[in-house]
């Protein structure tokens, strides 16, 4: 059986800021923007990885989530605790620079941890964790 990861899905509350974090910050391409009833969903990934992409959604759009579950799904996007995006690279140090150059909001420094990667984390402009691991 061959199984890969073609997308992954990951809230925004913000499109052009997500955009920009995605985009500029990161470095991903923009691989499509779509817009319909005044929300967007935007496809980004490497540039080196045409097949995996992370789609970058409207939150709480799903058919059947109720008004409280969406103000949850606010509630912990503003806190952080909503979605986790865990990335990896060759040069912790580098992206790390890259990160605070662009002032991206870094909830950790690069740590080598115990479990055998070195990793720093930062916040998209949702919210979201994003965890950038270099293996040891």
């Amino acid at each position: 059986m061959n199984i890969t990861i073609h997308a992954s899905f990951l809230p925004h509350n913000d499109p052009d800021a997500a955009l920009a974090f995605y985009r500029d910050t990161l470095g991903f391409e923009v691989r499509n923007d779509v817009g319909y009833n005044g929300m967007r969903w935007i496809t980004v990934g490497p540039a080196d990885q045409p097949g995996t992409s992370i789609v970058l959604h409207p939150p709480a759009v799903t058919a059947g989530i109720t008004d409280e579950e969406r103000r949850t799904i606010t509630e912990m996007m503003a806190k952080g605790t909503y979605a986790t995006l865990l990335l990896a690279t060759a040069d912790l140090d580098s992206v790390f620079s890259r990160l605070q150059d662009r002032d991206a909001e870094i909830v950790e420094e690069p740590t080598d941890q115990p479990y055998g990667v070195r990793d720093c984390a930062v916040r998209d402009p949702s919210g979201n964790l994003i965890r950038i691991q270099q293996r040891r």
